[in-house]
């Protein structure tokens, strides 16, 4: 009785875990996304540059793997979704190493924002080159956004790394990503047999029963053998048997 009571509770905790652990990591890339959209950098040109006092350089343009990794991270989120317990292993691990990405294409830019700037610069003034552009550079101011891009890879390694630890809690993938197929004696059987955590083997023992009560089980192709003998003897007879 207490097993009972108890398995609809293991089922809500079991979907809980998987809901939170799927939105912590649409999260964590969603950060990822609007901060390579907005301006991370500031940068004040000096008088002898001649051009504009300053230049507004955008995420996409101090890191830009940022917005592929970001958008990597959504697709994954769909993928954990519908993934099996062995491969949502392999597409956690996927989800490290993006997070990983996102931190290290984040802080990179922030620890030398100049060189960050430097192809932004460089399409405004048209001067390449380090030294020169550094001629330019009066002083880099830092935005805000770039400290959101290294939360965002931040929560996305804690929620992969969540995956692996909560793998085993998630409840079984719906029944329309099973597939179904007949053995050789035309009983069906169903691959990947959960369904929201309940085994399926009474599906099973139900098409056996029926099998082995001769009768027409849908989707099984099992015939009554006294209606298939029949309809051969119509046949022989020259009559139409589906009359």
């Amino acid at each position: 009785m207490s097993e009972q009571t108890d398995a609809p509770a293991v089922r809500r905790v079991s979907r809980r875990a998987k809901y939170l652990t799927l939105l912590a990591v649409v999260v964590g890339s969603l950060l990822a996304l609007l901060a390579s959209t907005q301006t991370w950098f500031t940068v004040h040109l000096t008088d002898v540059a001649d051009h504009t006092a300053t230049l507004a350089v955008a995420g996409s343009a101090a890191a830009p793997a940022l917005t592929a990794l970001s958008l990597a991270g959504l697709a994954l989120t769909a993928a954990l979704a519908i993934a099996g317990p062995v491969f949502r292993i392999v597409l956690a691990l996927l989800g490290l190493l993006l997070g990983a990405s996102v931190l290290i294409s984040s802080i990179s830019a922030l620890t030398d924002a100049l060189r960050a700037s430097s192809a932004t610069i460089t399409t405004a003034t048209g001067v390449a080159g380090t030294s020169s552009i550094a001629r330019l550079v009066d002083s880099v101011s830092t935005e805000l956004w770039p400290g959101v891009a290294v939360a965002g890879g931040v929560v996305l390694v804690l929620a992969s790394a969540a995956v692996v630890l909560t793998n085993r809690l998630w409840p079984g993938s719906s029944r329309k990503y099973q597939t179904r197929f007949e053995d050789q004696e035309g009983t069906a059987l169903l691959l990947d047999g959960e369904a929201d955590g309940e085994p399926s083997s009474e599906v099973s023992d139900d098409a056996e029963a029926r099998a082995a009560d001769g009768e027409r089980t849908p989707g099984t192709g099992v015939v009554d053998k006294d209606t298939a003998i029949d309809s051969w003897d119509d046949l022989t007879r020259g009559e139409d048997p589906t009359r």
